[in-house]
């Protein structure tokens, strides 16, 4: 058996990585009553106790954990986490299992990793493989648009959404400072800072991440074909990011993977004109959030050969 504790457990992300890891037989989760949550000696005490932490806080918060997690020394769990504070800290390896071949590796050695933000683990999966493949320069002005349900934006936006019931669509994040550009920039393999235009619906979850390109600006003027080749190539046997071909009415909703901790690659070109948009959709609560959290955590802690959330949690 190996115990986890979940600091921050009532949270979006906090229930869901703690209702997957309740199905997991090997597992067993520690908690600390109500009323002693925010006491520091409480939750330095449990930390002592477990194999792994999980920080499901604000980044500050997050922080100030690990900090009290690494200040037990020897007696340190391993830590999970999942907020954006230590994504793109060198020391802290970053939780995309599927991101390289040696990443699922390199996770299982970690003493700390980072899980992916939603729209960065879309983005990425579809970049990262084009980069390493040199048909994406490292310098190219990437532009990235996404569309996520509401419950990406946290307990505010939820309630609003629920209560109001909010705009049916809106743009955000258009001061261009968004906060999982670094990290989308650093493990994409990108040097020139890319364009993100995130979006919310009024739907609870379920997400799109696109990529516009013009094929003939690339090196060595690839086709359609090529980029799914190289997709292809680099996701060939893994259980939860899989290459599909496009629909043939040219549309893609984004609730279709809720509930599973899936990624969907396509590619889909026009030689015609020489263009081509890439586009992910995932569960931004699934391989989006508590769903690559348990992944790691399996890796992490010797559960699973694999890196199938979905084989995890169901036996």
């Amino acid at each position: 058996m190996t115990t986890v504790f979940i600091d921050g457990e009532s949270g979006t992300t906090g229930l869901g990585i703690r209702e997957r890891l309740g199905n997991m037989p090997r597992v067993t989760l520690k908690s600390l009553p109500h009323d002693r949550r925010r006491d520091p000696a409480a939750r330095r005490d449990i930390m002592a106790e477990v194999d792994l932490i999980v920080l499901c806080l604000p980044d500050d918060a997050a922080k100030e954990s690990a900090a009290m997690a690494a200040s037990l020394g020897n007696a340190a769990p391993k830590v999970l986490d999942a907020s954006t504070a230590h994504r793109i800290d060198p020391d802290w390896v970053y939780g995309f299992a599927e991101m390289t071949p040696d990443q699922a590796d390199r996770i299982a050695k970690a003493k700390n990793v980072a899980n992916p933000g939603c729209y960065p683990t879309g983005a990425i999966g579809l970049i990262r493989p084009l980069v390493d493949a040199g048909l994406i320069p490292p310098d190219y002005p990437i532009t990235i648009n996404a569309v996520s349900g509401y419950s990406g934006g946290g307990k505010a936006m939820i309630q609003a959404h629920d209560e109001t019931h909010g705009p049916a669509f809106e743009l955000y994040g258009l001061g261009l400072e968004h906060k999982h550009v670094p990290e989308t920039a650093l493990y994409g393999g990108l040097t020139r800072r890319p364009i993100f235009v995130p979006s919310v619906g009024h739907y609870l979850k379920g997400m799109l991440v696109s990529v516009p390109l013009h094929l003939d600006t690339l090196p060595g003027k690839p086709t359609g074909a090529d980029l799914r080749a190289a997709l292809e190539a680099r996701y060939a046997g893994c259980d939860l990011v899989r290459v599909v071909p496009p629909q043939k009415d040219g549309k893609l909703e984004p609730q279709a993977l809720n509930d599973t901790d899936r990624l969907e690659l396509t590619v889909h070109a026009n030689e015609k004109h020489r263009q081509a948009v890439l586009v992910a959709r995932l569960d931004n609560l699934g391989k989006g959030a508590s769903g690559a959290a348990v992944q790691n955590i399996a890796l992490m802690l010797g559960l699973h050969t694999g890196v199938g959330a979905r084989e995890l949690t169901h036996g």
